[in-house]
């Protein structure tokens, strides 16, 4: 029997975690629980991400073969939803693939995709 996991959290490698942190716990409405100059987390008790520095880290082409990884949100309204992430400094890379959903990129450029209410 395979032994069961439970999922903890999730590390992004960034340039500047507070900076991060702030801008996805404003997304989540999460709490900023730690933040300093090399690392930081958002959470809400139940789910975390920790933000890691790594000042060498370069984001990835969109579209392109480079990219790793991207977080999928739920919003209950696309339109208004990207609208105050472009406030809080994410980006709206022109290519956009199709479908209900829009792509943005956070302020250090990982991609994440801003979905509608499950139908």
């Amino acid at each position: 029997m395979t032994t069961i996991a439970q999922f903890l959290a999730v590390n992004i490698d960034c340039a500047e975690p507070r900076k991060l942190a702030e801008f996805y716990a404003a997304v989540f409405g999460y709490e900023v629980q730690y933040a300093d100059d090399a690392y930081a987390a958002v959470g809400d008790g139940t789910m975390t991400i920790y933000f890691q520095r790594n000042p060498d880290r370069r984001a990835a082409a969109w579209p392109g073969p480079d990219k790793q990884f991207h977080l999928d949100v739920r919003v209950p309204d696309v339109e208004q939803a990207v609208k105050d992430y472009l406030e809080l400094g994410a980006t709206r890379p022109d290519f956009q693939p199709g479908g209900h959903w829009v792509v943005l990129a956070d302020p250090e450029g990982h991609l994440f995709c801003v979905c509608p209410p499950q139908q």
